[in-house]
């Protein structure tokens, strides 16, 4: 049966997406949804503990969301622009692929200051999807200067200004690289992260960087038709290794946000070992996947339409997943980014 992008959409008022995160991350709901049977339950996410076994595996994205949007002054004009960086080129060091606004004035040569020429920037190139390469010229760390001059990239649909920037990454980010959060993990603290570790969880670590491409519409009618975009991913030996031992002895395989899952269903072998490495990974899940490797899903309320929630319909099944989305607006829930929490999961039993 041919799926249609119209076959994901339901009807979400404005007023519930949430604008800003919440003081205590462990503090948001959390529905419990069985990708069996569709049951659903209601709960504060803190609790998650209570469903998690000893020799489970949480498996979590340390990737680092750099203040990535900068605002700058055009040379020649003194016009304003926006520069939002995407990736940082392997082979140029200085050269980042870079999303630019407004688009049509900022041809190649056209140059940029930022921070009053503490940065600088030129376009170089124009590539895929109009996007563009942009050379940057600075004395000092680059890092350094990025913190000071620039924003955090959040969602078009958050309009509230983010206070502090710690807010909008994981109290485990690590690597620097992402232009987008991997939201399911903002709900975890170190306190609780503590605590399932000390029931006997296992906790392993691999990285996506999240690009732009996670707040894509799909614009296309038969979903097959969507091309998914790029993200670079990785996984190092322990990690692989705890995860495939997870698996060998019967523990369930958790994944904390889709980078998580997408990155292990990229990474898998058809008989569901996971090998380490690194790649660019364009995997895209729908209805009708077969998971080598996940068995368990902790993640946010998605968009209308989007990937994200094909990818989750892809374990619960699409009615399951419309109707739990169904009743998390007549409850009220937050969604997305700064939102609730969804575990979809195979038993809503509370463990000891």
């Amino acid at each position: 049966m041919e799926l249609k992008t119209s076959d994901f959409f339901y009807d979400l008022p404005k007023e519930l997406i949430a604008q800003d995160p919440l003081e205590d991350r462990a503090a948001s709901r959390l529905m419990l949804l069985d990708r069996n049977t569709g049951e659903v339950g209601h709960h504060i996410f803190r609790e998650i503990i209570d469903y998690l076994n000893p020799g489970d595996c949480l498996v979590i994205n340390n990737t680092k969301v750099i203040p990535a949007r900068l605002i700058g002054t055009k040379a020649d004009t003194g016009a304003a622009v926006e520069v939002l960086l995407l990736n940082r080129l392997k082979d140029r060091e200085s050269t980042w692929e870079t999303l630019v606004r407004p688009g049509k004035k900022m041809k190649v040569g056209t140059k940029v200051s930022f921070g009053d020429g503490l940065l600088t920037g030129e376009v170089v190139d124009i590539v895929e999807d109009g996007n563009r390469y942009v050379k940057f010229t600075y004395d000092g760390i680059f890092e350094e200067i990025l913190d000071k001059l620039g924003q955090m990239p959040l969602p078009p649909y958050i309009t509230h200004h983010l206070e502090d920037k710690s807010y909008y990454n994981t109290v485990y980010a690590k690597f620097d690289g992402s232009a987008a959060a991997p939201t399911a993990g903002l709900h975890f603290t170190k306190e609780l992260l503590q605590q399932i570790k000390d029931k006997g969880v296992n906790i392993a670590q691999l990285t996506l960087h999240v690009g732009l491409g996670t707040f894509r519409p799909v614009k296309v009618e038969n979903i097959e038709e969507h091309h998914m975009h790029v993200e670079h991913c990785m996984i190092n030996e322990a990690a692989a290794k705890m995860i495939n031992d997870t698996k060998n002895s019967g523990g369930r395989i958790i994944a904390v946000g889709t980078t998580s899952c997408r990155t292990l269903e990229s990474m898998a072998n058809d008989d569901g070992t996971v090998r380490s490495g690194e790649m660019d990974t364009g995997i895209f899940i729908y209805p009708g996947y077969r998971f080598k490797v996940m068995d368990c899903l902790i993640t946010n309320f998605h968009l209308p339409e989007s990937t994200l929630i094909m990818l989750v319909s892809a374990l619960a099944g699409r009615e399951h997943i419309l109707n739990a989305y169904r009743i998390a607006v007549e409850e009220k829930y937050r969604f997305f980014s700064f939102g609730d929490a969804m575990f979809i999961t195979d038993d809503l039993t509370k463990r000891s």
